[in-house]
């Protein structure tokens, strides 16, 4: 399915039936400036003082769906895919006093995070997987943050028929939350191509397209408003809401 498709789809579902609501929203700045002050409100509140509910080994999903998005046909990523990842490197750099490049087995020498949660889809669907990987936290801890970073960002190998590169991002208050990692193994298997190998971002406390697949490199900033369409990821810049609390 193509990304296009499924924004166009997804929008299309979201929005049947609510045609005056859609078109008030869409000509009613006040009203957008109304939703956005709610979700701000919803984020600070609610959404980064919980957790994510822990399941059983005998509730995982087997066999784990993908999303439908392709995997990267971008030439790097194939190259590192044809060596198992073993060349795979994640720069961890931007607005950080130590910045760090960190290989596969760098990473998997960190303590992990192993934990059993549900894995949202904004369609509608959900399924229960085994992750494993690096605690987001560990990570910052390293290579540590300066006083004017507030945002972390994820960029992926992922990419657009149009070239746009996929992005995510989340604060630092989000990123510390000691459920959000960087996945390597999903169900006691390293992470294969289709589910984002070699490493992917996971946030069990939101919907799944916040949880980037294939990282590229991370980066620390103080705003993401200059990168790409500025609402700090791939799909917020195409209309989703920045925060996806669940």
């Amino acid at each position: 399915m193509k990304r296009r498709l499924f924004v166009a789809s997804s929008l299309a579902t979201a929005l049947a039936g609510c045609d005056r609501f859609t078109n008030t929203l869409t000509d009613a700045g006040g009203l957008q400036s109304l939703l956005g002050s709610a979700q701000i409100l919803n984020h600070a509140l609610i959404g980064t003082r919980g957790s994510a509910p822990l399941y059983k080994e005998s509730d995982i999903t087997r066999p784990f769906p993908t999303n439908g998005l392709d995997t990267p046909s971008d030439p790097e990523y194939r190259r590192l895919m044809a060596t198992g990842f073993s060349g795979y490197r994640l720069p961890v750099a931007g607005l950080v006093d130590n910045p760090r490049t960190f290989g596969l087995s760098q990473l998997r020498a960190l303590a992990a995070v192993d934990q059993i949660t549900r894995h949202d889809c904004v369609e509608g669907w959900s399924v229960v997987g085994r992750w494993r990987g690096v605690p987001l936290a560990s990570l910052l801890a390293l290579v540590r943050p300066k006083p004017a970073a507030r945002y972390v960002v994820f960029y992926s190998y992922d990419r657009d028929d149009d070239g746009s590169r996929f992005y995510g991002s989340l604060d630092l208050h989000e990123a510390a939350h000691p459920q959000t990692q960087l996945a390597l193994d999903l169900n006691g298997r390293a992470l294969d191509p289709d589910h984002g190998a070699p490493v992917r971002l996971r946030v069990p406390t939101q919907l799944a397209y916040k949880s980037t697949k294939w990282v590229r490199r991370i980066e620390l900033v103080a705003s993401f408003s200059g990168i790409a369409g500025g609402k700090g990821g791939y799909w917020e810049d195409r209309g989703y809401e920045w925060y996806a609390g669940i």
